[in-house]
């Protein structure tokens, strides 16, 4: 059986199964079920998603962390397995930390930060004009106070907020390099960048290499698998303390 997701009641598999055993998952917690006949791809990482059995919707609101997200699951990216790195983070929080979410989704990392810890305010950007709409809608369902929205791209978007940040957060492993100069540009002294990206195990040292070579002032601190992204590749988050 391939594996599934889970994303608030709809259970979402990775390739598509017959009808009849999609029924077998309906339940009290699963009221659809269906596949993604593409992966996550384009500008924006959204995958295709085919509805098998169930209530015609791709909307749903996920429980996570004590937060809520609505979204609609093929209009925006959202990985469910990153529930416990999105805490591993929000546990490193200082008290009054400022706090800036590149690629922020529908607020999921900013979210889960505000509730499990006490940032001074989270600046969160996001290219996807959907996924910035929920994640309206999401601060509004989390009685949010301290999170500041901003749609768009981030190297247009973060010049015109021109703050400086004690923590950074670059949730976009795919191309997370080609921004690490302009999160160096806007981290405080003492901060700490989260710099994501995939890559296998004996890649790990190289990636390293890499990252140093953006300024003589990172030190890298732990890098951490958070994710499995295919057969002996990892999702990795680098955390990189900035002299």
């Amino acid at each position: 059986m391939p594996s599934f997701d889970q994303i608030g009641n709809i259970a979402v598999f990775n390739e598509k199964i017959s009808k009849e055993k999609a029924k077998n998952f309906l339940s009290k917690n699963i009221k659809t079920v269906g596949y993604k006949s593409k992966s996550y791809s384009g500008k924006l990482r959204l995958p295709k998603i085919n509805i098998l059995v169930g209530k015609k919707t791709k909307e749903t609101v996920h429980k996570e962390n004590k937060c809520l997200f609505k979204l609609n699951i093929e209009k925006c990216y959202f990985s469910v397995r990153s529930g416990s790195e999105r805490l591993r983070i929000a546990k490193q929080v200082k008290n009054n930390e400022l706090i800036l979410c590149m690629f922020s989704g529908v607020s999921p990392f900013s979210l889960v930060i505000e509730k499990n810890s006490n940032p001074k305010e989270v600046y969160a950007i996001e290219l996807n004009k959907t996924c910035h709409k929920y994640a309206k809608e999401n601060l509004i369902l989390n009685k949010s106070n301290k999170i500041k929205l901003f749609q768009g791209d981030v190297k247009k978007v973060l010049p015109k907020i021109n703050k400086k940040f004690n923590r950074i957060l670059m949730p976009l492993p795919k191309d997370s390099e080609s921004y690490l100069d302009l999160a160096l540009k806007y981290i405080k002294k003492k901060g700490i960048i989260h710099f994501y990206t995939f890559g296998q195990e004996k890649e790990i040292k190289d990636i390293k290499i890499k990252i140093l070579k953006h300024a003589k002032r990172i030190k890298v601190k732990k890098v951490v698998k958070c994710g499995d992204y295919a057969p002996y590749t990892f999702r990795l988050c680098f955390d990189l303390a900035i002299t």
